[in-house]
C-alpha cells in the first residue's frame, strides 16, 4: 500500500468559550497525529470552492476529483443502503422529523430530537410503505433518522425537495417546510412533483397519529411525524474509478459512493439505537469504526495501493453545539486509530493523508464554507522537535530531541500557515500523488 486518505467527517470548526477559546483540534490532546504532522506538510482545503457550503457527498465528490453534477445524494444514498434501481427510478436521501402540523410547517427538529430508536424508525417504514400511489415505491430506514425513498419508473429529477436547509450551498435558514417543485415545465418534473407532494402528505397522516409517536409524546419525546427530503436523482452516478483502492466506510451515503467509484468497501453493521442516549450509540458506532479500520487495514494493506477510511461520529457533535463532546472523539480516534497508524505506516513505507469532508462548527449547528485543515504524513526528516508542545508516543520516545525548537500542531491555525498552502478538493489527491 502507498497511502491511506482519512476523511474525520465536519473536522474544520471554530473557537469555542467552552474550550477557552480554542477549537476543538486546538484543544484536543492528539499526540499521534501532532507526530504526523511534524513528519509531514500541512495546509488548508475548501471542499468544493470559497464561499460554498458543502453537503457530504458534495465534499468527497469533489475531494476524488469529480464534478458536483456527476452524482445525487439520494442515488448515492440509495445505492449505498442495498437497494436495487433501475435508469429513471428517482431517489431521495430522507430525515425523519418533527413538524408542529403540516398546515403550518413549522419544524421543530429536523432529526425528531436524534432519540428515534432503530425499532421505531423500521415500525414507521413498513407503515409507509403500505401507503397507496400511482407507482411503485420502496422506503427504507438506513441509520438513526435517515432514510432513503426511491420511486420506481420513469421520473424526471430536475426538481426542489422540501428540505430548504440544505439546498445549493446557501446558509442553512429555513425554519418551515419547503415544498416539492418543478424546475422546468416538462411533463415529467411537474408528475414526479406531484407524487413527491402526495406522498409526504400522506405520510404524515400515517405518522403523525401512529402508535409508535403517540408512545413517543407521552414519554415527552418529539415523534417522528415529517419527512424532508432533499438530492433528488435518476441517474446513476457518473464518477471515476478507483479500483486500486480499498475503502472503510459504513454510512449509506459513503458506501454507496466506495461502491459506484469502484473500490472494494469493507464495512460493519452500525450499532442500533436502543434507547434516548444517541450518543452512547454514537460511541459504539466510532469505537467500531477505529477497530474495523485497523483491522481492514492489517489484513488487506498488501492487495491495495490505497485506501480511503472515512469516520462520521466527529460531525454529529457540531450539529448539536457540543464542543467537548468533539474534542473528546478526536482524542478517542487519536489515542486509538491514529496510535495505529503512528506504529504501521513508517515501517510500510505509507503516506497518510487526513482531512475533512467539510466544517461543522459547534456554534453554527451546521455545515459552513469554512475551510478544512490538510495533514500530509510523507514520512520526511522532522523539521522540529515537538518535546515542549506535545506528548510523544512511547514508541517514539528514543529519537533524538531539540528541545530549543517548537513542533506543529495539527489544528486549523496551524494548518493556514502550512507548507502545502491552499488547496482545492478536487486537486487534493494529484497534489499528494496518490493516484488512481
Amino acid at each position: 500500500m502507498k497511502g491511506i486518505l482519512v476523511i474525520l467527517d465536519g473536522l474544520g470548526d471554530l473557537p469555542s468559550k467552552q474550550l477557552g477559546d480554542k477549537t476543538p483540534l486546538e484543544a484536543a490532546e492528539m499526540p499521534n497525529l501532532d507526530f504526523l504532522a511534524n513528519r509531514g506538510e500541512m495546509g488548508y482545503m475548501y471542499p468544493v470552492r470559497p464561499g460554498f457550503v458543502p453537503e457530504s457527498d458534495e465534499a468527497v465528490v469533489s475531494i476524488f476529483g469529480n464534478e458536483l453534477t456527476s452524482s445525487s445524494r439520494g442515488q448515492l444514498e440509495a445505492r449505498g443502503a442495498g437497494l436495487k434501481m433501475m435508469r429513471g427510478d428517482l431517489a431521495l436521501r430522507v430525515n425523519f422529523s418533527t413538524i408542529d402540523s403540516l398546515k403550518s410547517g413549522n419544524i421543530i427538529d429536523r432529526r425528531a430530537g436524534r432519540t428515534l430508536t432503530t425499532e421505531e424508525a423500521e415500525i414507521l417504514s413498513k407503515a409507509l410503505n403500505k401507503i397507496k400511489l400511482p407507482c411503485e415505491f420502496e422506503f427504507k430506514s438506513t441509520i438513526q433518522h435517515r432514510a432513503v425513498l426511491v420511486l420506481r419508473g420513469g421520473f424526471s429529477d430536475n426538481i426542489t425537495g422540501n428540505d430548504y436547509v440544505y439546498s445549493k450551498g446557501e446558509m442553512p435558514t429555513a425554519e418551515k417546510i419547503g415544498t416539492f417543485s418543478p424546475l422546468d415545465e416538462d411533463e415529467n418534473s411537474v408528475y414526479a412533483a406531484n407524487i413527491l407532494k402526495e406522498f409526504v402528505d400522506k405520510a404524515y397522516e400515517v405518522l403523525d397519529t401512529h402508535p409508535v409517536n403517540e408512545q413517543r409524546r407521552k414519554k415527552g419525546l418529539m415523534p417522528a411525524n415529517y419527512l424532508l427530503m432533499r438530492g433528488a436523482g435518476i441517474e446513476i452516478p457518473k464518477l471515476k474509478f478507483y479500483k486500486r483502492w480499498m475503502a472503510v466506510t459504513y454510512m449509506p451515503l459513503e458506501k454507496g459512493f466506495a461502491k459506484i467509484s469502484g473500490m472494494t468497501n469493507f464495512s460493519f453493521d452500525y450499532p442500533k439505537l436502543k434507547n434516548l442516549d444517541v450518543y452512547s450509540s454514537l460511541w459504539e458506532g466510532l469505537k467500531e469504526a477505529c477497530r474495523s479500520s485497523e483491522k481492514y487495514l492489517q489484513k488487506n494493506h498488501k492487495d491495495f495501493d490505497y485506501a480511503y477510511i472515512h469516520i462520521k461520529e466527529t460531525d454529529l457533535p457540531g450539529h448539536d453545539n457540543k464542543p467537548s463532546e468533539k474534542k473528546r472523539m478526536l482524542e478517542y480516534i487519536d489515542k486509538t486509530f491514529f496510535k495505529f497508524l503512528a506504529a504501521f505506516t513508517p515501517p510500510n513505507k505509507i503516506k497518510v493523508l487526513v482531512t475533512g469532508d467539510h466544517s461543522t462548527p459547534c456554534r453554527m449547528k451546521a455545515h459552513s464554507a469554512d475551510p478544512v485543515p490538510v495533514l500530509f504524513y510523507n514520512q520526511s526528516v522532522p523539521r522540529f522537535s515537538f518535546l515542549k508542545r506535545i506528548k510523544i508516543p512511547s514508541f517514539f520516545k528514543k529519537e533524538e530531541q531539540n528541545p530549543e525548537k517548537k513542533g506543529v500542531k495539527f489544528c486549523e491555525g496551524e494548518a493556514r500557515n502550512g507548507t502545502l498552502g491552499i488547496i482545492f478538493g478536487k486537486d487534493l489527491l494529484e497534489k499528494v500523488g496518490f493516484n488512481r
